[in-house]
């Protein structure tokens, strides 16, 4: 794991410890909230893995939010202007998912995220992470299959698609790859 990745990976694991202490949880309760195992989430507190989409969606839906919420509080310091070099960026260890949180800090209920995932990855997410949002899914380029459900979307360059009821969701990027923007709304 180089710099930036350890850095990146010690800031969310801050965040995790410090929403846990919000709470007042110790690690079993976060354990048994998440369904993640303790010595997992002992490991992440500390920044000494980097956790894949997947385990930071069932953290951050234990904590009764989004994974964008959960990596947003962690990297963001406030502010109108986002600059690009200033812009978080997260890459999945598991499957190449790279995600740059485009919004800056602040009380607007929008956020704007921007993903590439590299042809063939699969990333997916269950119905739980988006009980407390609204999503619509921008393809960028590339070519995307979004499973919504029991209901498959292929999405071409420029296709928009808005998410329906909270549903088990899977994002699959075809070849060659896919970048897509992702708004949401909380609330």
């Amino acid at each position: 794991m180089d710099y930036i990745a350890n850095e990146i990976s010690s800031t969310i694991g801050r965040r995790i410890h410090a929403e846990r202490v919000m709470r007042d949880w110790s690690l079993a309760d976060l354990a048994e909230h998440s369904g993640v195992s303790k010595a997992m989430l002992s490991t992440i507190e500390r920044g000494k893995t980097s956790p894949t989409a997947a385990l930071l969606v069932r953290i951050a839906s234990a904590f009764g939010m989004t994974l964008s919420t959960l990596i947003a509080r962690a990297e963001l310091q406030g502010g109108g202007l986002l600059r690009e070099a200033d812009q978080p960026v997260w890459r999945d260890p598991d499957t190449g998912y790279v995600r740059r949180h485009l919004s800056p800090a602040g009380d607007m209920p929008l956020e704007l995220i921007k993903v590439h995932l590299p042809a063939g990855a699969r990333v997916s997410f269950p119905a739980a992470s988006y009980a407390f949002i609204k999503q619509q899914i921008w393809l960028i380029s590339g070519r995307l299959e979004f499973i919504e459900g029991d209901m498959a979307h292929k999405l071409e360059p420029g296709d928009c698609l808005a998410l329906g009821a909270p549903s088990d969701c899977t994002f699959h990027a075809l070849e060659p790859g896919a970048d897509y923007l992702v708004a949401l709304v909380r609330g």
